[in-house]
């Protein structure tokens, strides 16, 4: 017999959840269905765990929701020598205060796609566009051994570029800095269009300085870029595919 168990008076066989036993009706215990305890007969409640007898063992609490995780592509950061690019459009004040909202929308839009293009040629990655300005990594996400080279290149590229793309009047013109160095580039931060890699070092902050201290359509370098670089004009351009 499935489910059975002894009567403790007259040793017949019943089933497991009889309270008395039908052959000599002597009572039996109640074993817990939560915990396996065996109470005496007129029990309620287990004197083990407390759950009602007769009643089937409850389901196991479920486990208290965790608050939802920020979705991340790294967890870890990573040291990275890169070379970074600031480049912005020369006299945007002025600019909006001439133009129409639509008109400055699209020489922005031009010039933002004519930086893109230039700099993806020469194997850089676009990290930014903040308003006139352009913030562009090389040496990141790939790295390259030439990429102070190719940072160079681009942005001798660009500027020419720029000066191609409104050449009708000529009044728009770029300042580009450039700086090489170690950088901690960590988790993403932010979300949708705004997401971004948190990059953190000196680096960035020399190519910023460097690039209000140039003059229109030229390109200012820290000292290291300029050792990595050498002098270009020897070296064949190095055009990379995205």
């Amino acid at each position: 017999m499935s489910d059975a168990k002894i009567c403790s008076s007259c040793g017949s066989a019943i089933a497991s959840d009889s309270r008395f036993c039908a052959q000599c009706g002597a009572p039996q215990a109640l074993r817990c269905a939560a915990c396996g305890h065996a109470n005496a007969a007129a029990s309620r409640f287990c004197a083990q765990c407390g759950v009602k007898l007769g009643e089937a063992a409850a389901a196991p609490a479920a486990a208290p929701a965790q608050p939802p995780s920020v979705a991340r592509a790294s967890t870890s950061a990573e040291r990275r020598q890169i070379t970074v690019m600031f480049c912005d459009l020369v006299g945007s004040t002025a600019l909006s205060t001439r133009l129409d909202p639509e008109d400055l929308r699209e020489v922005i839009a031009a010039y933002h796609a004519s930086a893109a293009e230039v700099v993806t040629r020469f194997g850089g990655y676009v990290a930014k566009y903040m308003g006139d300005g352009v913030l562009v990594y090389f040496g990141y996400p790939e790295a390259h051994e030439d990429d102070a080279v190719n940072a160079v290149r681009a942005a001798l590229a660009l500027i020419d570029a720029v000066a191609q793309l409104f050449a009708e009047d000529g009044r728009h013109q770029v300042r580009i800095g450039l700086a090489t160095g170690l950088v901690v580039v960590g988790e993403l931060v932010g979300t949708g269009e705004v997401q971004e890699r948190n990059v953190v070092g000196e680096t960035p902050n020399l190519a910023a300085r460097l690039q209000s201290l140039a003059a229109p359509n030229t390109l200012v370098i820290d000292a290291t870029t300029r050792r990595l670089a050498g002098d270009i004009s020897n070296t064949r351009p190095s055009r990379r595919s995205s």
